[in-house]
């Protein structure tokens, strides 16, 4: 059996990436990289959710 897609394998890559980027900042440093990608995630949220909406309405 061929699979085309591994979530596991996905789910321990994005792992390994988060943790390379991670690597040697202090407390704050790690703190403030969550509370932006937080910030980012929220706006990108936002934005999808008006632009289904628009889509809806056609």
């Amino acid at each position: 059996m061929n699979k085309e897609f591994d979530c596991v394998e996905m789910k321990r890559k994005g792992a390994r990436i988060l943790q390379k980027k991670l690597a040697g900042l202090s407390l704050e440093e790690e703190l403030k990289f969550w509370q932006e990608r937080t910030k980012a995630l929220k706006e990108e949220q936002k934005r999808l959710r008006k632009k289904k909406k628009r889509l809806s309405k056609v």
